[in-house]
């Protein structure tokens, strides 16, 4: 490895010969690479090398190094197919093609041990990061091209995108290597990095828009064919006005008036209202049929348009039948009975003769009668 004060200054000097058009096209940040010649720095702050990390890296053997990480990230399976996987895979890629070209600045050390550090943590699940490291070895070069990076890793849609997770680890990765390339002073190679780097951001976008869900569409609110309200729920204990309406049964038709001025295929609506077998028929006949006539005219007020009849059926068609002789147990037994039916009559199907004109007066309430 060439660690030495003077091999840095050497190339410095011969960057001197360099285009400059071409290193400044990387809008390098790194004041001391943009110095060349017997007047580039030779210091830590330009890239020298440190007793702590001769004390990292030193030591690394790096053939056996890239080929046990690459060994333990294949290990991982489907666990690697993910941001972190695919930045340790391009780590060691880029750690293999330095290594191949015998580069003896330490970037190859550098590359396998955050391959290595990003390994580690998907086996444990712990420790796992997506920030990039500041390597001795390469200068940040492109702020433009990493902010559009940082747009892409902070989008909503990242975490679930694994196509351009893969595309944005691999372009954080290739920056840096270009940073490697640029702080060696070969400003063609870091910016033949850069250039990849470059035309590849736009696939980034369009895999992130690729994972954008699409549209929901409004659904509209499904009418079932049949609606029963229980009348204890929907009505004051006996009344059956629109003053004796519940705020549960008002909730109720309303949510079911929005629902009809959305549905486009309800034809007409019938209303039938019951009672319990308690009580004079007389009586559970008017109850009802107010009861009805009351539902008919508040799905009106709310703007239906679909053709509307109400009818009280008093105590016909009994849902349960009870037999207890405690009068509370009973009333109690019977609730079931005591509704308010709708049924809804859809486009195309097949209709039956509705009762027609069949609007129920409101009568004077009967007194001193058990609500049913």
């Amino acid at each position: 490895m060439k660690y030495s004060l003077i091999a840095i200054a050497l190339v410095a000097m011969l960057a001197g010969c360099s285009s400059s058009t071409t290193r400044d096209q990387l809008q390098i940040q790194d004041p001391t690479v943009l110095q060349n010649g017997f007047s580039a720095t030779q210091s830590q702050a330009a890239g020298a090398v440190t007793p702590q990390w001769i004390a990292t890296y030193g030591g690394a053997k790096n053939g056996a190094m890239l080929s046990a990480v690459q060994t333990r990230l294949n290990a991982l399976g489907e666990r690697k197919n993910n941001y972190f996987g695919d930045k340790a895979q391009c780590w060691l890629n880029a750690a293999a093609e330095e290594r191949s070209s015998h580069d003896g600045w330490g970037f190859v050390e550098e590359a396998l041990s955050q391959a290595n550090r990003l390994t580690t943590a998907l086996e444990s699940g712990q420790g796992l990061s997506a920030d990039n490291p500041e390597l001795r070895t390469a200068s940040v070069l492109r702020p433009d091209l990493w902010k559009q990076v940082l747009a892409v890793k902070t989008s909503p849609l990242f975490p679930q995108c694994q196509e351009a997770q893969r595309l944005t680890a691999c372009s954080e990765v290739e920056l840096i290597h270009a940073g490697h390339e640029a702080w060696t002073r070969d400003f063609d190679e870091s910016k033949r990095l850069v250039d990849g780097v470059e035309k590849g951001m736009p696939g980034v976008a369009a895999a992130l828009e690729a994972c954008t869900p699409p549209p929901v569409a409004a659904t509209v609110p499904a009418v079932p064919q049949k609606m029963t309200l229980q009348a204890d729920a929907t009505f004051r204990f006996d009344r059956g006005d629109l003053a004796g309406m519940l705020p549960a049964g008002k909730a109720k038709l309303d949510e079911l008036v929005r629902n009809l001025k959305q549905a486009d295929d309800v034809t007409s609506i019938r209303i039938d209202g019951y009672t319990d077998r308690l009580g004079s028929d007389s009586y559970n006949r008017q109850l009802s049929a107010k009861r009805a006539e009351t539902v008919k005219r508040y799905l009106l007020s709310g703007g239906v348009t679909a053709p509307i009849s109400a009818r009280g059926r008093g105590k016909e068609d009994p849902v349960v039948q009870c037999n207890d002789h405690n009068r509370e147990a009973l009333i109690a037994c019977l609730a079931p009975n005591r509704r308010v039916e709708l049924d809804f009559v859809r486009a195309g199907a097949r209709t039956s003769a509705l009762p027609q004109n069949q609007r129920t007066q409101d009568q004077p309430e009967l007194q001193g009668q058990q609500e049913h």
